[in-house]
């Protein structure tokens, strides 16, 4: 394995040149390092020449998960370029403010995505189809020859502080945020991955995540390129296909987040569900009673971990890390969960003797880091920038918990947190607790408003084939649960066909906020003073709505 951290992400690409191991495969295909950085070396050369002078070095990629994509990865490192990431679920106006936003003088796509351009002004803006029928591969063919260090936007060449991504983060209110990254970084960051999991030649990362997102390529192709490990690409993430990919390809290590591995669990068992070379999973928000599920059912640790694409805290799981947490601050951070009113220090969480969270009020708060941050900024959003990096530290949005012994445990995000009879709770932990039913294959819970004031706990659930939902046993389930407090259990249960996602298989919770009880989808209640869940019959949504006006509070429904 390397060991030596290297500066800049073109160095990495650089280093495979003359490597004829195989280096990335995809379907049938499969091409040597030597190869991968030949391709990226040609589009270099021609990004170079297309870039009109004086503008931002921006190219944006609106592909799925093909060799195009870490093509254009690698010419974007060559050249001392950035690449945007340009979200396919996007759509309209949305999709062109994050093409002209990020200042794209040039977007890569691919016929499968040209409908969606169809009717956008986007002036300035160089096209190119991967798959035009033979257009494209003329306008590389005069590149062929180019080689690693030959083309560059400056003489001297990439730097550590060039911007190689301008990666969207997938907030769910107001629109996406470009954080910048830069090469030095990045290639840092997939030094330490690579340390961390032992990367080598003989590794084959499976990239299933959208590309378009950060976490495939900053914890699956950028640790790989560290290790010296070849990379196995799917178009678009499929849960049918996991395995087969897996075994097909070699894969020994892949990347998770949002609901991925809930869909896998989804999948029917088959007797040779251990029959693979897969090692490892590492992701975000798998949960712990996923995970070990994983773990039981295909033999394969799954490692959460937390980091964001903006670089400003990380938390490093190590082996004393006790259930459900996520471990340590990482290197170098000085993190700590606050109360994001008065900055001020929350205390310690404490635990009952069933692993109840007894002043969740007081522990859960939001999750900053005071020290030295990695964070580069987001580009052309000073407000957003200001808002992140407030009286000098950085504050990640995110709610967490702090043990006695530094331990930290994910408590949801920002707009997660729930208020119900005056206490606050965290929807990650009601989350937790109920993914153990074994019914359920996706769980989510959100914030609902209460009829008088403050919230109402609300879960989706999406059922796993052939299971249905029983309310008694569901009762029976809440009731069996030591650490499911007095205020947590649903007052309101969605039983939706399939969990609803973002692009990343985040659970996309804007949708279900917004519907709340008011969906053609059944739903369960359990009004205030009953003792039982019962269907929302068309008179109970009627009586519901006439109290919300009555107390003024029906415009909340809305919001």
């Amino acid at each position: 394995m390397r060991t030596t951290t290297p500066e800049t992400v073109a160095q990495l690409i650089t280093r495979q040149w003359g490597d004829h191991r195989p280096g990335l495969r995809y379907g049938g295909t499969v091409l040597s390092h030597h190869r991968t950085a030949r391709e990226s070396a040609a589009r270099a050369a021609l990004l170079v020449d297309l870039l009109p002078p004086g503008a931002p070095p921006h190219v944006g990629v609106l592909l799925d998960n093909t060799p195009e994509f870490p093509f254009w990865l690698g010419a974007a490192a060559l050249a001392g370029a950035a690449v945007a990431g340009i979200n396919p679920t996007r759509r309209g106006p949305e999709l062109a403010r994050d093409i002209l936003h990020t200042d794209c003088r040039v977007l890569v796509t691919e016929r499968a995505h040209l409908p969606l351009l169809d009717g956008l002004d986007l002036p300035g803006v160089r096209i190119l189809v991967t798959d035009d029928d033979g257009a494209y591969a003329d306008l590389l063919a005069p590149y062929a020859g180019a080689k690693p260090g030959e083309a560059a936007l400056r003489p001297a060449g990439p730097g550590p502080g060039d911007r190689l991504l301008l990666y969207f983060t997938s907030g769910s209110t107001g629109a996406p945020k470009a954080a910048i990254c830069t090469q030095g970084r990045l290639a840092a960051a997939g030094a330490a991955l690579a340390r961390q999991f032992s990367v080598t030649g003989d590794d084959v990362h499976y990239i299933c995540m959208p590309m378009f997102h950060g976490n495939a390529v900053i914890a699956d192709w950028l640790p790989a390129l560290a290790g010296g490990a070849s990379v196995a690409l799917r178009r678009r993430f499929s849960a049918s296909a996991f395995l087969d990919d897996v075994r097909a390809y070699g894969a020994t290590y892949f990347t998770y987040v949002g609901r991925a591995v809930q869909y896998l669990l989804a999948t029917e068992p088959r007797p040779d569900d251990r029959d693979h070379p897969l090692r490892l999973g590492f992701g975000t928000e798998a949960g712990a009673v996923d995970a070990a599920r994983f773990a039981e059912r295909f033999g394969v640790r799954l490692v959460e971990g937390y980091g964001a694409t903006e670089g400003g805290a990380s938390v490093q799981r190590t082996p004393d890390t006790p259930p459900g947490a996520l471990g340590r601050a990482g290197s170098g951070d000085d993190l700590a969960v606050v109360d994001p009113e008065t900055g001020a220090p929350c205390p310690p969480a404490a635990f009952d003797a069933g692993g109840r969270l007894t002043n969740g009020d007081e522990a859960i708060g939001e999750l900053v880091n005071r020290g030295r941050s990695l964070f580069e900024g987001y580009w052309r959003n000073p407000d957003a920038e200001a808002a992140r990096t407030r009286d000098g530290w950085y504050w990640t949005g995110d709610l967490f918990f702090r043990d006695a012994e530094g331990f930290l445990y994910f408590a949801g995000r920002g707009d997660d947190r729930l208020r119900v009879d005056s206490e606050n709770l965290a929807a990650a932990m009601i989350e937790n607790i109920l993914a153990r039913w074994e019914p359920a294959a996706a769980v989510a819970v959100y914030a609902v408003p209460d009829e008088v004031a403050g919230d109402q706990v609300m879960a989706a659930l999406a059922l796993r084939p052939g299971a249905v939902f029983d309310p008694e046993a569901f009762e029976a389930f809440l009731a069996a649960q030591p650490d499911l407090g007095t205020k947590m259990a649903p007052r309101y249960v969605r039983l939706v066909p399939a969990m609803p996602v973002t692009a990343t298989n985040k659970v996309h919770r804007v949708g279900l906020r917004r519907a709340g009880f008011r969906t053609t989808d059944p739903v369960w209640w359990r009004p205030a003073s009953a003792a039982a869940y019962r269907p929302l019959a068309p008179g109970d949504l009627a009586a519901l709505l006439a109290a919300y006006a009555a107390q003024s509070r029906a415009d909340l429904l809305d919001r």
